[in-house]
């Protein structure tokens, strides 16, 4: 597929999504590319941009400060008991746990989405962020890092610049990275259960943890699921729905050009993403719209004075096969493992299709949180995997309308909607073990 098309292809996709976009293409001296993204009509608001126009504010330097920080540096430099922790899984990845201390406490486990990190539960700030919550509120909290992230990018065998290393999906996250990580923070609390906390991709690891290792339901307190993903028919996401519908093509131009890695997080990309969303330009604006191409799109709830902290820690990496795989179930309508082809199905499945998860498996006790403006986890997707989960506890749709996907974990409201009623839940649910 030529360059050309391919832009024509993603317009036409994000024209579906409901985005109003201007695409052009550069290379060199030539004027290739070239983006204008206009907010969805139906979000009820647009924004008129104009690159040329600066603000001249005062940048506080511990914000700038912050979007260098790594989770470990962060949560120190507020106060709060830092450790670095690292694991290894069944297959050989090695993975980094952040930890935020309290010895004796009843753990729970963190576990971030897509392109994100263990950053995404403190970077925030105390009093913002749901990391510092829990810790104030008594817990021993533990942050994830699945493989193929900033802090999860080493291997036994595998550096990064193999292929081979970039050879997974989100199922293999479900099947080694959950149970190796729970395991690692059982045996150091010496406890026998924990309470999971996911958020978008962190909730999809569980659902296949559930299916492929069911064990280990019996280790979970209590599962509580912000901005559910399992099923994508309804997904309104440009990226996704792209993906669905030129999977074949996407496929060979990443083979093509040799990108394993999906939005490789490097020095480049992120130098990149400070200058475009520095708190000193306008630009800022233009930024916080590509961060919500993807995920949906709540203003009023984005702390842009807090961007520069953002595009310093995501997109935090993942493999190109991972994002293939959300194409997959897009395009399917099914929550089922990684389609390798018919032949190879037969070889790796045994069928021709791809097997379906099994979320009758899921018999932990899970909450359910969902947004109305929620491009990935639309209310309509949520309620089909509310009717194949075994055992919901809790089902809430937050009142404000206009939050979504990125609000449950950096919304400025995010606790008076959400996370006061998740910890009078947790804390119910404790009792009721005891």
């Amino acid at each position: 597929m030529s360059a050309k098309l391919l832009i024509v292809a993603l317009s036409l996709c994000l024209l579906q999504s409901g985005i109003v976009v201007a695409i052009s293409l550069s290379l060199g001296d030539v004027t290739l590319f070239n983006v204008n993204f206009k907010t969805p009509t139906f979000l009820g608001r647009t924004v008129v941009l104009d690159s040329n126009v600066r603000l001249e504010t005062d940048v506080d330097p511990n914000i700038m400060e912050d979007s260098h920080l790594n989770t470990f540096s962060l949560i120190k430099k507020y106060g709060y008991p830092a450790e670095n922790h690292t694991l290894e899984t069944d297959d050989g990845y090695i993975l980094t746990l952040h930890r935020i201390a309290r010895p004796g406490a009843t753990p729970v486990l963190l576990v971030h989405g897509l392109l994100d990190s263990s950053a995404t539960w403190v970077m925030m700030g105390p009093n913002k962020g749901l990391g510092y919550l829990l810790y104030d509120q008594g817990y021993d909290v533990w942050m994830a890092n699945v493989r193929g992230n900033t802090y999860s990018r080493k291997h036994v065998k595998y550096s990064t610049h193999h292929a081979k290393f970039w050879d997974f999906t989100f199922h293999e996250m479900g099947k080694h990275d959950m149970p190796a990580t729970i395991d690692y923070i059982l045996n150091s609390t010496e406890v026998s259960q924990l309470h999971y906390i996911g958020h978008s991709q962190g909730t999809v690891v569980f659902w296949i943890m559930a299916s492929e290792r069911p064990e280990y339901m019996d280790k979970i307190i209590l599962m509580q699921a912000l901005a559910p993903v399992a099923f994508l028919k309804h997904c309104r996401s440009p990226v996704v729905n792209f993906l669905a519908e030129w999977h074949l093509s996407v496929s060979l131009v990443l083979k093509l050009i040799g990108v394993h890695e999906f939005l490789p997080k490097n020095e480049f990309i992120s130098m990149f993403n400070r200058i475009i969303c520095d708190e000193t330009t306008i630009t800022k604006e233009i930024c916080s719209n590509v961060i919500f191409l993807t995920t949906g799109f709540d203003k009023l709830q984005l702390n842009e004075t807090m961007l520069p902290v953002i595009v310093g820690h995501s997109p935090a990496g993942a493999s190109t096969k991972q994002m293939q795989h959300y194409g997959q179930l897009k395009r399917s309508e099914a929550f089922r493992q990684y389609d390798h082809g018919w032949l190879r199905n037969h070889w790796i499945y045994g069928t021709i299709e791809p097997p379906s998860y099994h979320l009758e498996n899921v018999q932990a006790k899970v909450a359910l949180y969902y947004g109305q403006n929620d491009w990935l986890a639309p209310p309509e997707d949520v309620e089909m995997l509310y009717s194949m989960l075994p055992n919901v506890v809790e089902k809430y749709l937050v009142e404000n309308k206009d939050f979504n996907h990125l609000d449950f974990i950096w919304g400025i409201d995010a606790r008076e909607l959400l996370w006061d009623r998740m910890l009078e839940i947790m804390q119910n649910h404790e009792n009721s073990i005891i």
